[in-house]
């Protein structure tokens, strides 16, 4: 059957249909807190928290179990939490991402967006696209991609009569099909979601996953000398199994799930408003350590805006004659922006395109659109690939400026018939966006399938400063930095040259909007789908960009730096508190033969902890203007020289207070307070470059901190839960902690500036 016989629905019958079936969408299944909030208690931390609280209930140490409960409630709580409101941002986004389907509606082909397809629509498939509704083929024939629905990823061949389900990808062929079943009563029960979720972690992840490594290194050393020292002195070891339980209760970093999620979160919705849709979060955080771009040229660094400049008619036809019948090969389902030029080229020049008794679309692999229309084949395409068709095509065309823009070749029954030169208009925003990016110590390269003279031409426009050289010629040994961009690139070898820069070290980013470019997406760390990609590029970037050029680009590079920075100060407060913690009490029982904090108080230092460091997610945040590298050992060594400078002056305040005969009990509670303040000022110290009294945190940081700050004073003046103290003995302790925090800071930040 030909096209031209299959008719769709009009626009009136769509809107009824819509009206009776309602929208081609399911809503999102609910969120099931209880069921993630008894997750959340049945992982590594959980374990060590619930095996702290049976040994805490064994010892008959109840006031200390109920803590240690609510801490593990807290814990399970705040995370489920959390995991909603992520999920609530990403469900958010994930419905501008639906996809876009070529519908003929009234007779004529249009875009329009998947959730307002009707049973009975007639729309077009091409490789790429992900199917957003039952279908029954019409005409021609496709391979798709199931596994989505059967979890098998072999393809499946579809031919007239048989039906396709919502949410498997075509992965090759074309065709015109009839919309069967939309929403809940397609197969697959659900409208597509362009939204990986990816659960895999991402570099940042794993890397924080590591501090848990070193703490508990560091815990399991100073527990084996507290163990030998009680030995030796003929102490009941069993008494002091609570408080070693505390230690590494102090090491699990309850609050890390949940710090992380509420950052990333709340740069996705940031990112959202400043025209850039997340897909995956992992995108965010590695956007901080990126330090090679791969620029597509058309699109990104153009404008998506393609016109005809010159043509040239070769063949022996009239002028009208031979571009009617090229019309005929331009895909008019899913054009192209090359396909939209000529359409665009033939109505300046009044010229109406023949319609094709039968059309085959652009592929890569054959670099051309083709169709038989009044008993001749016309392919329209690359001029490299129509050459090797027709062998005397470049004798031909040896007077063609082939280096003034993009070249179109045009061959009718395999001779070629004319050349087309297109031109692509740099966007104005192009050449400051290149600079901010190199600025920012980012290797831009470009990237095009428009031959070397032409890609040249773009580079030197844009200030891209180097070599455009030939992808023939590019290889593991091409050296990155004397290259400005790389032409006569296929989609295909996209792949090739992401992992060839990522086995050089380079963290790579890349945008994409072709079918082709899926895979070297998803390989990239930061794969950015620009605003017209096929829905398949959408699918398998971490990034989908609303509107084109490189300035979304530049505040995807601003969210990965906030993350980054919060994330370091997490890390770093987390490591350096927690050292602080054990070594000032391991030293103190080595020497005074007690430990000097009462185990109610230490419970509750670490749960007034997490609450701020949860907080550090939402914090003002700088931008730095060079790619980040996570060091776990630089960090380790940062966090604890912290932690050594807090011990040492925390030690000599136990000291005096021992030397002067305070009893102990008030000693632990000034240790708890000296604790508590020097965790508060970790969180300002490492969150800036500047001393930490010249800049604030977010309003709800410093919240939590002056709020654990009052209830820890109040619980020390009123002997809540530990011994109590008058207002000198804790004025005395603010003092020593707010000197130690300057010192500290003072000796901090000129370092951390030279980093």
């Amino acid at each position: 059957m030909e096209e031209k016989e299959l008719q769709g629905l009009t626009q009136a019958e769509a809107d009824t249909r819509l009206k009776k079936d309602g929208l081609n969408e399911v809503p999102e299944p609910e969120f099931n807190f209880f069921k993630e909030f008894m997750a959340k208690l049945w992982n590594l931390s959980a374990w060590i928290l619930e095996a702290a609280l049976i040994l805490e209930c064994i010892l008959g140490k109840w006031i200390q179990s109920l803590f240690v409960l609510l801490m593990l409630l807290f814990a399970a709580f705040n995370g489920a939490t959390q995991k909603k409101k992520s999920r609530r941002v990403l469900n958010t986004i994930s419905h501008e991402l639906t996809p876009t389907v070529a519908v003929k509606r009234n007779g004529k082909w249009k875009k329009v967006n998947s959730k307002y397809l009707a049973v009975g629509d007639l729309i077009s498939l091409k490789r790429g696209d992900v199917l957003a509704a039952d279908v029954k083929i019409a005409e021609g024939s496709i391979a798709v991609d199931e596994s989505s629905i059967t979890g098998e990823s072999k393809e499946v061949n579809k031919k007239v009569g048989d039906t396709a389900y919502a949410g498997t990808t075509v992965v090759s062929g074309d065709t015109l099909a009839y919309v069967t079943a939309t929403g809940s009563n397609s197969r697959s029960g659900k409208t597509i979601n362009l939204i990986n979720n990816s659960a895999a972690p991402g570099h940042l992840q794993q890397l924080l996953t590591k501090i848990i490594y070193y703490l508990c290194l560091l815990d399991g050393v100073l527990t084996l000398i507290l163990i030998i020292a009680a030995l030796i002195r003929g102490q009941n070891v069993i008494e002091m199994l609570p408080f070693l339980a505390m230690m590494f209760i102090a090491s699990i970093p309850v609050a890390m799930p949940s710090t992380f999620a509420l950052s990333n979160s709340f740069e996705a919705t940031r990112l959202s408003k400043e025209g850039v849709l997340t897909s995956d979060l992992t995108g965010i955080q590695d956007a901080a350590n990126l330090n090679l771009l791969l620029l597509d040229k058309t699109g990104t660094i153009t404008e998506n805006k393609t016109a005809v400049s010159s043509w040239t008619n070769f063949s022996n036809l009239d002028n009208n004659k031979v571009l009617a019948l090229i019309g005929a090969a331009t895909d008019k389902r899913s054009p192209s922006i090359i396909d939209t030029a000529i359409d665009d080229y033939l109505a300046e020049k009044d010229i109406k395109a023949l319609t094709p008794t039968k059309f085959t679309p652009f592929t890569s692999n054959t670099g051309y659109s083709m169709a038989e229309v009044d008993g001749y084949n016309v392919k329209l395409g690359s001029f490299k690939q129509l050459s090797l068709i027709d062998k005397n095509a470049d004798q031909e065309a040896k007077d063609i400026d082939f280096g003034a823009g993009r070249s179109v070749a045009a061959l009718i029954n395999n001779k070629l018939a004319g050349v087309f030169i297109l031109q692509d208009k740099v966007r104005s925003d192009s050449r400051a966006a290149l600079e901010e990016l190199k600025r920012r110590g980012i290797k831009p390269i470009m990237l095009t399938g428009d031959n070397q003279r032409t890609a040249a031409a773009v580079a030197k426009e844009v200030g891209l400063k180097g070599k455009v050289i030939s992808i023939k010629d590019f290889n593991d040994q091409t050296d990155v930095n004397d290259l400005a961009g790389i032409a006569d690139v296929l989609p295909e070898d996209k792949l090739r040259m992401v992992k060839i820069f990522q086995k050089d070290g380079y963290i790579v980013g890349m945008t994409g909007d072709g079918v082709n470019d899926a895979p070297a997406l998803k390989q990239a760390e930061v794969g950015i789908a620009v605003a017209n990609a096929a829905d398949m590029a959408k699918k398998s970037g971490k990034m989908v960009l609303l509107d084109d050029g490189l300035t979304p680009i530049v505040n995807i590079l601003d969210a990965g730096h906030r993350v980054y920075q919060r994330m370091t100060t997490w890390s770093l407060t987390k490591l350096a508190r927690t050292a602080e913690l054990t070594m000032l009490l391991t030293f103190a029982y080595l020497i005074f033969n007690y430990i000097p904090m009462a185990l109610n108080a230490m419970v509750i230092y670490t749960i007034m902890n997490n609450m701020v460091t949860m907080m550090i997610g939402t914090d003002n945040a700088h931008v730095t203007y060079k790619p980040e590298s996570w060091n776990m050992a630089k960090l380790a060594k940062i966090a604890f020289s912290l932690a050594a400078g807090w011990t040492i002056i925390g030690f000599g305040f136990v000291w005096y207070l021992n030397a002067h005969g305070v009893a102990h009990g008030v000693v632990s509670t000034m240790v708890y307070v000296y604790l508590v303040l020097s965790a508060m000022f970790l969180v300002l110290i490492t969150r800036t470059k500047k001393y930490f009294w010249q800049s604030a945190p977010s309003r709800l940081v410093y919240s939590v901190q002056i709020a654990d700050v009052v209830i820890t004073f109040a619980l020390a003046l009123f002997g809540l839960a530990m011994t109590q103290i008058n207002l000198s003995n804790l004025g005395i302790t603010i003092l020593v902690a707010l000197i130690a925090a300057i010192i500290i800071d003072l000796i901090y930040q000129p370092i951390m500036k030279n980093k």
